[in-house]
């Protein structure tokens, strides 16, 4: 039976180590290399910074998920369990998170504490706590394995679907291209395109793409956030700078 699965992966990196995000693309390619399922985007989730959480640089988790037969889960997290144990970094504190969304008995307890790891400082026995307790997968793999906290977390946010943007940039696009929002909508990871207030753009009406045009995720959906575009350069629209996606 195929099911739809969130994994999400935290403090894997040190100061001079392949990020996150590129932990977390690796395993997602793995995924799709072996058969097991096909993968989505990874997002990236901002939590909490304070003095009493340790993290390497920003303290934001990884998450995506993948559409797969039921049957591949086991294998998936073995996986995952010795990739984490083989790749993380000197002096990281990898976690693990694997989740079935349909099979979560409270899914609003989970979302909550991924809403909650963005405003309080979270013990990783209390993760552990409620991981047991909803009967998802979480797994320490290295250093004080306080990575279970993010991971947890990441999971949460992802399944909340009103927080954190795509990894990398929208593909099958490229800065100073003129497309259509007919033709953004288009694209495999863009589910709607719109400004930061709501309000959405004609399908006929031309939106100029810049560096590095990231989706967010809102409401469950794949949000291209745009904003009106100087009309010198000849489109009603143009995609969100950069520096203004860093609060998401």
């Amino acid at each position: 039976m195929p099911v739809r699965v969130l994994i999400a992966i935290d403090d894997t990196d040190n100061s001079v180590s392949r990020g996150t995000g590129e932990i977390a693309s690796l395993i997602a390619d793995a995924i799709d290399q072996n058969g097991w399922g096909v993968a989505g985007f990874i997002s990236r989730h901002q939590l909490l910074v304070h003095p009493d959480i340790p993290y390497t640089s920003h303290n934001s988790a990884m998450c995506f998920p993948v559409d797969m037969p039921q049957e591949y889960l086991e294998p998936l997290v073995s996986f995952a369990c010795g990739f984490l144990e083989r790749e993380c970094a000197e002096g990281s504190d990898p976690g693990l998170c694997v989740a079935v969304p349909e099979q979560v008995p409270v899914a609003a307890d989970l979302i909550a504490f991924g809403r909650r790891a963005k405003q309080e400082v979270i013990t990783k026995g209390e993760a552990l706590a409620l991981a047991g307790r909803l009967g998802v997968h979480l797994s320490e793999h290295g250093g004080t394995g306080h990575g279970v906290i993010g991971a947890l977390a990441g999971v949460g946010l992802r399944l909340w679907g009103s927080d954190g943007r795509m990894r990398g940039s929208l593909a099958g696009v490229r800065p100073g291209q003129l497309l259509t929002v007919r033709e953004l909508l288009a694209q495999p990871d863009v589910d709607a395109v719109s400004c930061a207030d709501g309000s959405t753009a004609g399908l006929e009406e031309l939106v100029s793409i810049g560096d590095k045009p990231k989706t967010v995720l809102r409401d469950g959906a794949s949000v291209l956030l745009v904003r009106p575009a100087d009309p010198s350069i000849g489109t009603a629209w143009e995609t969100l700078p950069r520096r203004l996606l860093r609060e998401y």
